[in-house]
């Protein structure tokens, strides 16, 4: 258990909670049953942890966000199910991730070094992974799969099971129908995709030559009238010996169950 300083005295916290000890948490907080929060973390007043929550280490929770309760699936009948949140996270304001359900994987995984801003909502059985950034008020419906280094346009909403995969970003207010591929910008309400996340690709220090070719496998997939397995073909053939990096593009495609923004 975190050392007694550390906690304030108006904190609720369930008896069968797991708290390294140098764990601070804030006014009014309720950490419920099953809860194991990792070393260096920080919950700021007024956060509510449910119960059956794993929460990693150096993770940064500010206030009156709702962690770990029961989904909004009017098929949960009170099963076990759990959440998990990775390290070195800021979750911000307002923020509410719910547990999984039994029909996926009965749990809702969260990985780590992520941002999510303001009144960002994760659902249930949701899979996101790292280095993302979400921005405000963004809607993330159930069973929704979100990669890495992948950023989030504030007020934007992503429907049910799509898959947002590695590199990719979303621009603000869009409304999110179907899968989105690595690298790809998408944005609108319906999305559509506009061209590649250049920038982000700069950033990483790629090389002018990796980026020319995933330029060139973009055009394969949304310039050229081609089938999805014809643009895979193209992309194998005379990209993928160049650039590694298509790989990401290919699997994009070949996972997708929804279709991907067009």
């Amino acid at each position: 258990m975190s050392k007694p300083e550390l906690i304030h005295p108006t904190a609720i916290i369930d008896p069968t909670a797991t708290i390294a000890e140098d764990v601070v948490i804030g006014p009014y907080c309720i950490i419920g049953p099953q809860v194991s929060i990792g070393a260096g973390s920080v919950i700021h007043p007024h956060v509510v942890i449910a119960g059956y929550t794993r929460i990693g280490v150096c993770n940064e929770i500010f206030q009156f966000s709702s962690i770990g309760e029961i989904c909004q699936d009017l098929k949960y009948q009170g099963e076990e199910t759990w959440l998990e949140i990775g390290d070195y996270n800021k979750i911000r304001e307002h923020c509410s991730f719910h547990r999984g359900t039994v029909q996926d994987q009965s749990i809702t995984r969260i990985g780590s070094h992520n941002l999510m801003m303001v009144n960002t909502h994760i659902a249930h059985d949701c899979v996101v992974g790292d280095h993302n950034i979400i921005a405000n008020n963004v809607g993330i419906a159930g069973h929704v799969h979100i990669a890495d280094y992948v950023v989030i346009g504030g007020n934007s909403g992503i429907h049910q099971f799509c898959h947002i995969d590695s590199y990719s970003m979303i621009g603000g207010a869009s409304l999110i129908l179907k899968d989105v591929p690595a690298y790809v910008m998408a944005s609108g309400n319906p999305a559509h995709a506009y061209g590649l996340n250049i920038e982000g690709m700069r950033r990483k220090g790629w090389s002018r030559n990796v980026i020319q070719a995933l330029r060139e496998a973009f055009k394969f997939i949304y310039k050229e009238n081609l089938t999805t397995e014809q643009a895979i073909a193209k992309i194998q053939s005379e990209i993928l010996p160049e650039a590694a990096e298509a790989q990401r593009l290919i699997d994009s495609l070949e996972k997708s169950k929804r279709g991907i923004v067009r």
